[in-house]
C-alpha cells in the first residue's frame, strides 16, 4: 500500500515544531521512530495532510545524569536506552525493559517519546515509567510544564498531551542503593509486544523486609496500570513464597482485562498473576 499524499515537514526546533502543529491542527502528526505510524499511512487507515518529522531537532536525543534524575531524551532510541551504562548502573530497569522490545530493527529506530505518545496498551515502558513514578516534561504554545507518568496515559492509545504540544523528556528518579528491580512479559511471538508484562522496583531494608514496592502492568487493561493493593500487601514483608503468591493474586484486583487475538481475558489474568510472581521471585534474597 502507499499512503495518501502528504506535506513533510523538518524542523529545526521545538519552536518551529509546535508552530506547525498549530498552523495545520489535525491534519498533522509528529514523526519520532515512526514504527506506528507510518504502518498507518500505508495502510491509509490514518490520513494525513501534514507530516512533522522531529528527528532532526539537535537536544532530544540525550540520556544524562542530574543530581537526582536521569534526563533522557523523547527522541533517545529504544537501543539507546538498552545498550546505556548509565542506566545500567543507576537505574536499571529501564533498559532490561527495552532489550525486550521488538526486535534489533525496531530498537534502533523507535524512540521513547514515540511509544510513549502512542500509548499502545501493550507498550513495555509505560510500566516502567509508572514503577518508577518519572515525570515527563512537555512544551507547547503556553511554554513548558511537567507531569507524572501515572497522570500521562488516559485511555487506549490516548495520553494528556495537547494536539499542539510535545513530549521533550523523561526524568527517572535515580534507583535506591537498596533496591533490586525486574521486568518479566509474556510476548506476543510476531510482535513481541507484551501480552502480559510487569515492571517491578522494591525497596529493601537492611533485614530484607520490603520498605517500598512499586508494581506496574501492561496487556492487561486499556491503559497500564500500578497493582496498588499488591503493593500494599508487600511492605514490612520479606519475599517469601507466600507473600509472593499473596500479591500476586492481588495485581488483578479490580481489573476489566482486555480480551483480544492475542489472549482472551481470563488467560490475561492468569499470566498476569504468574508473570508478577515470576519477577519478585526474581528479587527474594539469594
Amino acid at each position: 500500500m502507499i499512503p495518501s499524499r502528504f506535506a513533510y515537514h523538518a524542523p529545526r526546533t521545538v519552536e518551529d515544531a509546535i508552530a506547525l502543529l498549530q498552523s495545520h491542527g489535525d491534519e498533522a502528526k509528529l514523526l519520532a521512530g515512526g514504527h506506528s505510524l507510518l504502518p498507518l499511512m500505508k495502510l491509509r487507515l490514518t490520513r494525513l495532510a501534514h507530516l512533522i518529522d522531529i528527528g532532526r531537532i539537535e537536544g532530544l536525543a540525550s540520556i544524562r545524569q542530574s543530581e537526582s534524575s536521569i534526563h533522557i531524551g523523547a527522541m533517545t532510541t529504544h537501543s539507546e536506552l538498552a545498550e546505556s551504562e548509565l542506566l545500567a548502573q543507576r537505574q536499571p530497569l529501564l533498559p532490561r525493559a527495552a532489550i525486550q522490545i521488538g526486535d534489533v530493527q525496531v530498537r534502533n529506530s523507535g524512540t521513547l517519546g514515540g511509544s510513549l505518545a502512542h500509548a499502545d496498551p501493550a507498550a513495555d515502558l509505560v510500566p516502567v515509567l509508572l514503577a518508577l513514578e518519572c515525570e515527563l516534561r512537555i512544551c507547547g504554545p503556553a511554554g513548558e510544564r511537567s507531569l507524572a507518568a501515572g497522570d500521562f496515559f488516559t485511555s487506549m492509545f490516548t495520553t494528556a498531551l495537547a494536539p499542539d504540544e510535545i513530549l521533550l523528556e523523561v526524568r527517572v528518579p535515580l534507583a535506591p542503593a537498596n533496591s533490586r528491580c525486574s521486568y518479566e512479559k509474556v510476548p506476543h511471538r510476531a510482535s513481541h509486544l507484551a501480552v502480559v508484562g510487569v515492571a517491578v522496583q522494591i525497596e529493601f531494608t537492611a533485614d530484607g523486609r520490603c520498605d517500598q514496592a512499586r508494581l506496574a502492568l501492561t496487556g492487561l487493561a486499556p491503559v497500564p496500570y500500578r497493582a496498588l493493593a499488591a503493593e500494599a500487601s508487600l511492605r514490612g514483608k520479606t519475599l517469601s513464597a507466600e507473600t509472593i503468591e499473596a500479591a500476586a493474586q492481588q495485581v488483578t484486583d479490580g481489573v476489566e482485562p482486555l480480551s483480544d487475538l492475542y489472549a482472551p481475558a481470563d488467560y490475561r489474568l492468569h499470566l498476569a498473576r504468574v508473570t508478577t510472581a515470576r519477577a519478585l521471585a526474581s528479587l527474594a534474597p539469594l
